[in-house]
């Protein structure tokens, strides 16, 4: 698993950590409960998600490597 998350990190890695998948789900992240997106988790880069759904990036990138921290 990856010590910090970028935009190019896959939603497949950041799940790998139940932490940073609470903060997905906490910020209301379409694509984590999307039967679709399970299809291709690997392949799905927090950057683009953010970019399609409108979140702000920079932000949800602090609080995610956040988890990396404690």
């Amino acid at each position: 698993m990856a010590n910090k998350i970028t935009k190019e990190t896959t939603l497949d890695e950041i799940l790998k950590n139940p932490e940073a998948e609470k903060i997905l789900v906490k910020r209301n992240i379409p694509c984590v409960g999307c039967p679709f997106a399970k299809l291709e988790m690997e392949n799905l880069k927090l950057g683009d998600i953010c970019q399609m759904y409108g979140i702000d990036i920079e932000k949800l990138l602090k609080e995610l490597n956040g988890v990396y921290k404690k």
